[in-house]
């Protein structure tokens, strides 16, 4: 209440002198959060920003009673975690919001400026909306910090997913068969050692139909082994147990049955999602600016490293086994190794993607400091099996970061001392 008191006094001291001059429009304390407080102000152009944002957008809105409720309620959770961001040191540098406002101005193929004049001519001032785009990073960061510790995900929740997503493929998926039988004849033996031939063969380049029609006991081996396409519910037991992680241009066997020894393999696929990897190999060297590196010394720095290396006088990997802030790369001469590009910050990623082989980058600025970075090469992976994993740790996550979140945000404000000043807020609380 101490802080109230100050607050009204101060309000109180001000309308006082301003009654004896020129009556002034005066900002209203909204709410109190612990030692911050939220201004009637920023209600009003929160609600005017959503309001803008819904009539672009065709969507309805509730009352503005009941909409001043959400807005407050809104800008109570972002007071506590901008105070928790306080409290924990974290700061996001005009370098790393410029960084970011660049990116986003090149995901919509703008220029920054362009940016800029597109958001003002919106009747937004750029400087606030630089400042919402700060508080937003700082924001995501809290939450990632706080929240990401909570969240356990165990591999047999991420099997069971990844099996239901390969159900679900496999459901919509034909493959197109072949097939080859060599049967027992009377001796097992023997039998076997004629499909180990087949094998041996087809893995060598021989043509798969004419094995068929020279080797197999099978129903289509006058039509080369070519069962055609079917969905995995349609086929024989054994080709279904045999081929649900196949691929094309897979041989499998040689696979034992009553009958005798099967070979099979997968001409081609349809209704099949194939996920394709595009992975890149890379080595960089970072500086982390500190109180003896400032920003401007460590992008001068690694100018300097890159002018000896483009000269033939420095080594890239020894620059980078000597000065390299990351020791994990450093040790082995800033080798990244080969990698999917978006699993790195977004500024390190793009950078990347505009880079050919061979090509070394300037000196930019990432939220984990300043780097050079080489691209080494570039390739393309058959990723499914990964990426269904990816899938399904990516689909957990979000739903129990969801979860967690909105729990963390309780527990911040139960912790709290709130107090609504005006109506339509969830009402006071301490």
């Amino acid at each position: 209440m101490k802080l109230r008191n100050l607050l009204m006094g101060a309000a109180a001291a001000l309308m006082f002198g301003q009654a004896l001059a020129q009556p002034q429009p005066l900002d209203e304390v909204a709410v109190l959060v612990n030692d911050g407080v939220i201004l009637k102000s920023e209600i009003d152009d929160r609600m005017t920003s959503v309001k803008r944002g819904a009539l672009q957008s065709g969507q309805q809105l509730p009352s503005d009673s009941a909409l001043r409720t959400q807005v407050i309620d809104r800008l109570i959770a972002e007071s506590l975690q901008l105070q928790m961001a306080e409290r924990m040191g974290l700061v996001i540098s005009d370098i790393q919001l410029d960084q970011t406002l660049e990116n986003m101005a090149r995901e919509q193929n703008l220029t920054l400026e362009t940016l800029r004049e597109e958001i003002e001519s919106d009747g937004t001032n750029y400087a606030a909306y630089r400042e919402s785009v700060r508080r937003e990073i700082t924001i995501g960061q809290v939450q990632r910090i706080q929240v990401q510790r909570r969240i356990q995900i165990s591999p047999q929740e991420i099997n069971t997913l990844v099996d239901l997503i390969n159900e679900q493929g496999l459901q919509d998926a034909e493959f197109h068969v072949g097939h080859i039988l060599i049967d027992f004849a009377g001796d097992e033996t023997a039998a076997r050692e004629r499909a180990d031939k087949v094998l041996e063969m087809l893995n060598d380049g021989a043509d798969f139909g004419q094995t068929a029609l020279a080797a197999s006991s099978g129903p289509k081996a006058l039509e080369g082994g070519d069962w055609g396409f079917m969905n995995i519910n349609e086929m024989p037991t054994l080709f279904a147990e045999v081929i649900k992680d196949a691929k094309k241009g897979d041989i499998i066997g040689p696979v034992k049955s009553g009958a005798g020894f099967h070979v099979i393999t997968i001409f081609d696929t349809r209704g099949q999602e194939v996920q394709e990897l595009a992975e890149v190999n890379s080595r960089h060297i970072l500086l982390k600016p500190s109180p003896i590196l400032s920003e401007d010394m460590a992008q001068t720095l690694l100018e300097e490293f890159m002018t000896e290396v483009k000269a033939g006088d420095a080594d890239f990997a020894e620059l980078a086994r000597q000065h390299s802030d990351d020791p994990g790369s450093a040790a082995r001469g800033g080798d990244l190794g080969w990698a999917d590009p978006n699993m790195y910050v977004p500024a390190f990623r793009d950078t990347l993607n505009r880079l050919d082989v061979g090509e070394y980058s300037e000196p930019f600025r990432s939220s984990h400091g300043w780097h050079v970075v080489q691209l080494v090469d570039r390739r393309v992976t058959d990723a499914t099996d990964q990426a269904n994993t990816d899938r399904a740790y990516q689909l957990l996550f979000r739903r129990k970061f969801g979860e967690q979140v909105n729990a963390w945000q309780e527990e911040m404000r139960a912790g709290a001392y709130i107090e609504v000043l005006e109506r339509g807020g969830r009402g006071s609380r301490s």
